[in-house]
């Protein structure tokens, strides 16, 4: 049998999108509450959140959208993590109520919510290098998919990163 590598790598990627989704899903919780939402895209949904993001790029004037979204037109694959704002129940007051009921009233957001999505996203990004997946994580892809609804009307934070396989990463010296 003979394979070409474009065959392998887009194996690869989706082998490893998979174990990235489950890094994050494993990933240490605050008191083991999980509400992280992970998704996978690809195809035409990963064009429509290309056209998001250059949307939000005229919206906001903000270089990083268009840079980004042009990265993004050369990957077949794209992950998105986003966490829902429950509070986590420990009343730590660093969202700056006084109680977690009282954040939650004012509709503010545990800073656990934060902490949580911020180390799932690590695990899965630690992982994409352990195999040397290029990759980089998005805020510009967070905001489009939120906008987009993507994720759920319940996701309310969220972050991209897109997947690579190339001989230079397309995510650096974009500039």
């Amino acid at each position: 049998m003979i394979k070409r590598s474009s065959i392998v790598e887009k194996e690869a990627l989706n082998y490893v999108s998979s174990l990235m989704l489950t890094a994050a899903r494993t990933a240490p919780k605050a008191r083991g509450i999980d509400n992280i939402v992970t998704v996978l895209i690809s195809g035409k949904e990963l064009k429509m959140l290309i056209k998001k993001m250059l949307s939000l790029g005229k919206k906001t004037q903000r270089q990083a959208f268009f840079v980004n979204s042009e990265s993004l037109k050369s990957c077949d694959v794209a992950l998105l993590f986003g966490t829902r704002l429950n509070t986590i129940g420990l009343g730590c007051g660093m969202c700056g109520f006084k109680s977690c009921q009282e954040c939650t009233d004012k509709k503010a957001r545990c800073m656990y919510n934060s902490l949580d999505l911020g180390i799932a996203i690590g695990s899965a990004v630690s992982l994409a290098g352990r195999f040397h997946i290029d990759n980089r994580i998005m805020y510009t892809m967070g905001l489009a998919a939120l906008e987009l609804g993507i994720m759920g009307k319940d996701v309310k934070i969220a972050m991209g990163v897109p997947l690579s396989i190339t001989g230079k990463n397309i995510f650096f010296d974009r500039i």
